[in-house]
């Protein structure tokens, strides 16, 4: 059985993740209320903050900015990509 939320990103009522992201209020409230697709887009955007700010994940403070990106990113304002970030260029 597919547990549906209606998802804050979105806003639509779609499939929820079958797993809680975080262990605590964060990674609740993204179960609750955010949908495996909008979970999706932020696993994308956290690859380009990851690679652009060289975040080092076995260190607290990169899991700490890396959660702060993820909650703008899904219950705020979108999220910032690094000033620095030039999206990639795609030749046809």
């Amino acid at each position: 059985m597919i547990r549906m939320v209606k998802c804050v990103k979105l806003n639509e009522t779609l499939a929820g993740l079958p797993y809680k992201p975080f262990n605590d209020a964060l990674g609740l409230r993204i179960y609750e209320t955010v949908s495996a697709d909008a979970w999706k887009l932020w696993i994308e955007h956290s690859k380009k903050i990851v690679n652009e700010y060289r975040l080092d994940l076995t260190q607290k403070k990169s899991h700490d900015v890396l959660k702060e990106q993820c909650e703008a990113f899904l219950f705020g304002d979108g999220g910032t990509l690094p000033t620095e970030y030039v999206p990639e260029k795609h030749s046809h």
